[in-house]
């Protein structure tokens, strides 16, 4: 069983912190001139087929891109439409900012069920391109305080993290975006 992810964070601990932008480039840019952070890696769309907001189907589509500042990611994401998402109803209570933090788990579903047992619910479910689904808890709080997304654990996404992560070190701060994959 994996203890520590290969970007340095701990199996059940926050491994990365995310905002919501409303322009992701610009947000690239003050992160890498004003925080040091980067390079960031783009997914230009994260719409999925089976992906639930609130129990329903979800049509909402995200840009993201994702950058580290020491062994923390940091998730920048951009809405690309107005439909219901956790991110709109974010925006809608209180504007850009802050939303979530990812904990890694080996065991996303086991880990929502430990989280319902003390009042969350599930927000949101994603597949994600590095395997698995994401899933997004809330127990009330979520568009107030932030959401908790559960983050699988797979070989995909730690190969793909820690390969972020690498590129980060000793960054000459040149290419600060560049393609996820």
């Amino acid at each position: 069983m994996v203890t520590q992810l290969g970007f340095g964070q701990p199996m059940g601990g926050v491994a990365q912190t995310a905002f919501i932008v409303p322009n992701l480039q610009a947000a690239i840019h003050h992160w890498v001139a004003n925080m040091g952070t980067g390079p960031f890696f783009v997914l230009p769309n994260l719409l999925s087929p089976g992906q639930t907001y609130r129990g329903s189907e979800s049509t909402a589509d995200v840009t993201l891109a994702m950058g580290f500042a020491g062994h923390m990611m940091i998730e920048l994401i951009q809405p690309l439409d107005e439909n219901p998402s956790v991110y709109r109803e974010t925006i809608e209570k209180r504007g850009y900012g802050y939303h979530h933090m990812g904990i890694a788990c080996d065991d996303v579903e086991a880990a929502s069920a430990d989280y319902q047992t003390r009042g969350y619910h599930e927000a949101y479910r994603a597949a994600v391109p590095t395997g698995g689904e994401v899933i997004y808890l809330d127990n009330g709080t979520g568009a107030d305080i932030g959401f908790i997304e559960l983050l699988p654990v797979t070989p995909g996404m730690n190969e793909t993290f820690t390969r972020f992560w690498e590129a980060s070190r000793n960054w000459d701060g040149n290419d600060p975006a560049r393609p996820f994959m």
